[in-house]
């Protein structure tokens, strides 16, 4: 069954995917799932082990059960001064 969910692309994630936020229906339950199957559609050519997620606002393990309407962002490594 699919759900909505609200992304948000930070970084070098927005420039590949081309859009700061979408609002997406998946069936993923995990983000892990979400960002892999996005990843096999999309060129955003970073692997989750270089990502932090967050859902509503709370960096999570990427294996957190999704709920329908949450908020996802997928956060690159960043710098900055």
């Amino acid at each position: 069954m699919s759900q909505t969910y609200h992304i948000q692309w930070f970084g070098l994630l927005s420039e590949r995917r081309g859009i700061p936020q979408e609002t997406i229906q998946h069936a993923a339950i995990t983000p892990a799932e979400l960002y892999r199957q996005l990843a096999e559609t999309h060129p955003l050519g970073l692997a989750m082990s270089d990502l932090r997620a967050a859902v509503n606002d709370e960096f999570i393990p990427w294996d957190h059960l999704l709920k329908d309407g949450d908020h996802i962002a997928f956060l690159p490594p960043m710098s900055g001064g």
